[in-house]
């Protein structure tokens, strides 16, 4: 099984970025995905998961802000992140929950 981030980067304030995930080895709609995130110094926090059959959840900190969604047939996961703020700095990680799967991340930095 293989999870691979992509879609990391650099954006100012305010700023939009779109991350994927690309699964392999699995069948990927029989798993809810999640995004998780780690910033320097702070325990990894989860983001936002989607179900096999496509519903969502929001942390609290993102939602409004962020997007998730998922192409079964492509094994892809994707996280729209809109309005970025300096807060939303960190390493994304994607994630099967209840598996030791986990992609090996990608960074996300906001800064002016």
């Amino acid at each position: 099984v293989q999870l691979v981030e992509s879609g990391g980067g650099l954006v100012q304030p305010g700023g939009s970025l779109r991350l994927s995930c690309a699964a392999s080895g699995i069948t990927f709609s029989m798993y809810t995905m999640a995004w998780y995130r780690q910033a320097p110094g702070k325990q990894r926090e989860l983001v936002a998961t989607i179900s096999g059959d496509d519903r969502p959840y929001y942390a609290p900190s993102v939602k409004g802000r962020f997007t998730i969604s998922r192409d079964n047939g492509k094994n892809t996961g994707d996280l729209q992140m809109y309005n970025l703020e300096p807060a939303d700095t960190a390493v994304y990680y994607c994630n099967l929950p209840m598996t030791v799967y986990w992609g090996q991340g990608t960074q996300v930095t906001v800064s002016s």
